[in-house]
């Protein structure tokens, strides 16, 4: 079984600007818009470097977005930067209308989502992003699961053409991925090979189903663990290849299981391959404050509830 080491926690947003600030100095075309969260989107070097090309919008979120939508007329790549669900839920008409509608190439850039910005509370969470998201014809979706895949993924969807909303986080989490991966949008990642079950995960779920894997593995149970970094366009020759041979799957997420990812792979698998599923994903539900540990441990969002789930769905293949 491969082993993955942390090497060393460092939270998924600064690697959201750090790899801005490599795409500033290498893209004149790439420019950073901001609604007054320049500090917690980590876009100060960015600004700093680059002032002609970082615009402070303040604390109005629709119209960073039509702002954004126009300077791609003009052959600009516009990074938008503010929180999750702010970046969705509060501007998801100006996103349908002047991004979606027209395929505009604005690239809207979310931290704090999901239940891990901890104590802010639910006003701030957001547990339904991905399922706005992916329902918007032409959007690409993007849900990392550490430091180096989100810089990695910031500097590839500067050459992806199409709107794209990349989804990262706030809190410290393992950092485990290469620093010199190649970022493939759309292509998912198996990260151990097994037989017995198929765990896909995304974004800080992917490091819990590693550490379930190595419980199941020591208890004599063989997981097939893959990352799926891209919910929109999904993987899906990747997701049917490993429930052909393992027979059953979880999906992980730290998201609602309704409009999520684990709805997307049982879209793919009842029409191409039906098998058993369980779901580890928040329950049609808003969050609460609280550390983000404490949260994911209440709501079932860790390796514990993976194994379970696991145990579950295998005795009903």
């Amino acid at each position: 079984m491969k082993k993955y080491t942390d090497t060393g926690k460092k939270d998924t947003r600064s690697g959201f600007g750090d790899g801005l600030t490599e795409l500033g100095k290498k893209n004149k075309d790439v420019v950073a818009l901001c609604a007054d969260l320049t500090g917690s989107l980590k876009m100060d070097e960015f600004k700093d470097n680059h002032p002609e090309r970082f615009f402070q919008v303040g604390i109005a979120e629709a119209n960073m977005i039509g702002i954004a939508a126009g300077m791609t007329i003009g052959g600009k790549i516009p990074f938008t930067g503010t929180f999750a669900n702010f970046s969705t839920g509060r501007v998801y008409d100006q996103i349908r209308q002047s991004v979606a509608y027209s395929g505009k190439n604005v690239k809207i850039c979310a931290s704090h989502a999901g239940l891990t910005l901890g104590e802010d509370g639910a006003t701030h969470q957001i547990l339904e992003d991905i399922g706005l998201m992916k329902m918007l014809p032409g959007m690409t979706v993007i849900n990392t699961c550490d430091y180096n895949q989100t810089k990695a993924a910031t500097i590839a969807i500067a050459d992806s053409e199409g709107p794209v909303y990349l989804r990262f986080g706030r809190p410290k989490v393992a950092n485990f991925t290469p620093a010199d991966q190649n970022f493939q949008i759309g292509k998912a990642v198996q990260l151990q090979e097994g037989y017995d079950v198929t765990i896909i995960a995304t974004g800080h779920l992917v490091w819990e189903a590693l550490q379930a894997a190595e419980t199941l593995n020591e208890n004599g149970i063989s997981a097939d663990v893959i990352n799926i970094h891209t919910i929109k366009p999904l993987d899906d020759e990747a997701i049917l290849k490993s429930v052909k041979r393992t027979g059953c799957v979880v999906t992980a997420e730290e998201h609602n299981f309704l409009g999520g990812l684990g709805e997307s792979v049982a879209r793919l698998l009842s029409t191409q391959h039906p098998a058993p599923q369980e779901f580890i994903a928040t329950n049609d539900t808003f969050g609460e404050s609280g550390t983000p540990e404490q949260l994911m441990d209440k709501y079932g969002l860790n390796a514990t509830a993976i194994v379970n789930a696991v145990k579950k769905v295998i005795a009903r293949k």
